[in-house]
């Protein structure tokens, strides 16, 4: 695996040690348990895999070279790099200028740049569109453009489908920007469609097997669906990619779900004529981590503490996955543990902000922690979280005995 220079305060001599030492020991990542870490009072679970990814690391390093070579010059982002407050805020620090927002709208206009400037592609990509567009301009896109290696890979996988006349199913969040740039590129390619989750699916089926019509599609997926996308024509041989940080068992439970739609439609003996089977589009260190968390939840907790951007889509599917199990708080920070009894977190259901008052269980003779984060989420800032928490139990072993022991 390539080793990223990224910035050191990103990594934690602690927690990016005991990283490390799993490496060493589970080389071809076959252990998804966690590591124990045992303070006496209270224990951390640590997962097996979190934090930073190959793509991230990988947008982290071009970005930092990009403001390095460029003294100077007007730098942008078109959009954040990551969806993690500690390192866009370090971006912007740095000088580095955000385009747009998450939600595509504009704090620079584009008729302010010029051929003159720089502007790096984030980790998510972008569409075709804006790509044209900067082009055009006199832009160079290619040389800091850090679009992941795991998405370029999904939009790939829809040339493939396009070249065998399949309508493309993108199973993602429609308005998050990896999608936005997968559907732009999918559409070049084929007529394509997003859908969010299996119910989408179900919805899709009824249209497919004709039980809904062509208005209901269209009421059903406004905004969702290539342009002229025709129901009669182009849901008769269907191919299913998604946004790489999608639950994995949820695309496999749509792509298997519209799969037997094709049976049904079209016999068990024609559906291969009907339906790709194509591979799992997810990126490596999102299907890691959502193992790691499963791997994580075999054993018996107190709490989970996931930590991560609240706009982070691999996050939040790890706190769903926690969820199922135990009292799951999701937060950004260290800063968002107040004390002892209070706790700010997000609910990322319902889109706000809540604060739980003692979250942290009471006489007992320890207590036990599942610590984790998401692929945006520096290792520093996971250290933070254990370092606030440990401060409550007073006379713990020392972190360097823990590291000790762990050799």
């Amino acid at each position: 695996m390539k080793k990223f220079d990224i910035p050191t305060y990103y990594k934690s001599s602690f927690i990016s040690t005991i990283k490390e030492l799993r490496k060493v020991t589970d080389p071809r990542k076959k252990d998804f348990t966690p590591t124990l870490l045992d303070f006496g009072s209270v224990q951390f679970l640590i997962a097996r895999h979190f934090g930073f990814c190959y793509g991230v690391e990988n947008a982290i390093e071009i970005a930092y070279k990009a403001v390095e070579e460029n003294p100077g010059k007007n730098i942008y982002l078109l959009s954040q790099m990551i969806h993690n407050p500690v390192v866009n805020d370090d971006l912007k620090a740095k000088g580095i200028e955000f385009i747009m927002d998450t939600e595509g709208n504009h704090f620079i206009d584009w008729d302010e740049l010029t051929k003159e400037d720089v502007v790096i592609i984030p980790a998510f990509g972008t569409t075709i569109a804006i790509e044209k567009r900067l082009t055009n301009m006199g832009i160079e896109i290619q040389k800091y453009n850090t679009t992941c290696p795991f998405v370029e890979r999904v939009w790939k996988q829809s040339e493939k489908l396009g070249a065998t006349q399949h309508t493309i199913i993108i199973h993602g969040k429609h308005n998050h920007e990896e999608t936005i740039a997968t559907f732009s590129h999918s559409e070049n390619n084929a007529p394509s469609i997003i859908i969010k989750d299996i119910n989408e699916a179900q919805i899709l089926e009824d249209i497919i097997l004709g039980k809904k019509s062509k208005a209901d599609f269209k009421e059903i997926f406004t905004g969702k669906y290539s342009d002229k996308f025709d129901i009669e024509k182009h849901l008769s041989k269907i191919g299913v990619i998604n946004q790489t940080t999608m639950l994995a068992t949820e695309t496999q439970e749509i792509a298997d779900f519209l799969k037997t739609t094709m049976i049904k439609k079209f016999g068990l003996e024609n559906y291969k004529d009907h339906f790709a089977d194509t591979r799992d589009t997810l990126c490596y260190a999102t299907n890691d981590n959502q193992q790691a968390t499963i791997g994580l939840l075999k054993e018996e907790a107190d709490l989970a503490i996931v930590v991560g951007g609240y706009n982070s889509s691999n996050t939040s599917h790890i706190v769903e996955l926690c969820e199922e199990k135990l009292p799951t708080y999701f937060i950004n920070s260290s800063k968002a543990i107040e004390s002892n009894v209070a706790l700010n977190h997000f609910d990322f259901h319902n889109k706000k902000n809540l604060t739980s008052k003692n979250y942290l269980p009471k006489d007992k003779e320890v207590t036990r922690i599942i610590l984790t984060s998401g692929a945006s989420c520096p290792d520093t800032i996971v250290d933070e979280v254990l370092d606030k928490i440990l401060q409550f139990y007073p006379n713990t072993t020392s972190k360097e005995e823990i590291l000790a022991n762990l050799n």
